[in-house]
């Protein structure tokens, strides 16, 4: 599974990495594993897997104002903010929250910092990504963000498919930030408990990346290891790789990379 090796590192405190080329007076982040960056090559994979949805989302919100919740470096909000007639980044981290509100600026756009358990504001859309995984009382946000939804509202909250990103029989990946990992059922069940009505999505690989992916199978990894080809190859491939390259459907969701809940009230 591509999730388990060419592209899943968690940099260790003495070889992290950082943003690249930020614009002046914006401080680069650091990559700890806690969230995704745009401007790190070696990270592009997991930004474009992240950067794939907050698209399709953008697709939907349009004139809406809209609640970033967990927002991080702040890419997505400013991506929403292309579409929507307000959006509010929310972060609790002080460097995540100060990077975002100098870097990305618009006049429908603001950031907050705040807990995703206590932050409130009335809105049309939640959006909340891969960060359930994170939180202690998964139930009591969803309730949170239930109560923040005007008439006709919707939440959109993604998390990754345990079945595809630990390895097999693991009940939790190597990540450290994450508390729960789910299957598809077991995520599911957690949003109909909070919301009337859902509808689960899975993301998927597609064009060069499921191309990839069939090479796997056929044996790739093991040709590359023994022509010394693994650094050059996935050098240049992982940069290369766009937000194109992944597919949100439903389907076969035990074998999506991540599920993303539509979900509303």
């Amino acid at each position: 599974m591509i999730g388990r090796s060419a592209f899943y590192t968690v940099p260790s405190v003495e070889d992290r990495y950082f943003q690249r080329d930020q614009p002046a007076g914006v401080p680069p982040l650091p990559l700890t594993g806690e969230r995704t960056l745009p401007d790190v090559p070696a990270e592009n994979y997991w930004f474009r897997r992240h950067l794939a949805v907050y698209e399709w989302i953008a697709a939907r919100v349009g004139g809406k104002r809209v609640l970033d919740m967990a927002c991080g470096e702040g890419y997505g909000s400013d991506l929403l903010a292309g579409a929507a007639a307000s959006v509010v980044g929310v972060d609790a981290n002080p460097e995540a929250h100060e990077h975002a509100r100098l870097r990305y600026v618009r006049p429908n756009l603001r950031f907050e910092r705040g807990l995703v358990e206590t932050f409130a504001e009335p809105c049309d859309a939640v959006v909340f990504l891969q960060t359930i995984e994170h939180v202690e009382d998964a139930g009591a946000i969803l309730d949170h963000f239930r109560s923040m939804l005007e008439e006709g509202g919707v939440a959109y909250v993604s998390t990754p498919n345990l079945l595809t990103l630990a390895p097999p029989g693991a009940e939790k990946s190597e990540n450290p930030w994450h508390l729960r990992e789910y299957r598809a059922a077991e995520f599911g069940q957690l949003c109909r408990e909070h919301f009337g009505r859902v509808e689960l999505l899975g993301l998927f690989h597609a064009r060069k990346l499921r191309a990839h992916e069939l090479a796997l199978r056929l044996g790739w990894d093991g040709v590359h290891k023994r022509l010394g080809l693994s650094k050059p190859f996935y050098d240049r491939f992982t940069p290369a790789i766009a937000a194109s390259d992944f597919a949100l459907r439903p389907g076969n969701l035990d074998a999506a990379l991540d599920f993303i809940a539509v979900c509303r009230p």
